[in-house]
């Protein structure tokens, strides 16, 4: 799962559950035989894990500009007081 890999356990766990979810339920519908249920609850599941995904990857990302927002203001606070 696509999802998995930008760490969505971490950063948007109750989506990744719902994928997981979906999907389960997605294997026991074609198990039963009922594939437009499996059809159905694998699309969900695989909406879930993008959103997952994205959120993730968002989470991901903020904190990665804050963190250089936070090198610049260090940056900008170092040149005004001389380099001390």
């Amino acid at each position: 799962m696509r999802a998995d890999d930008a760490d969505a356990d971490q950063y948007a766990p109750q989506d990744l559950n719902a994928a997981r979810s979906a999907l389960s339920g997605a294997q026991g519908a074609l198990s039963q035989g009922k594939a437009e249920d499996a059809r159905r609850l694998a699309l969900r599941a695989t909406a879930e894990a993008d959103l997952a995904f994205a959120r993730s990857k968002e989470a991901i990302t903020n904190a990665e500009l804050n963190q250089r927002r936070t090198e610049v203001a260090e940056l900008r606070r170092r040149l005004q007081g001389g380099g001390q």
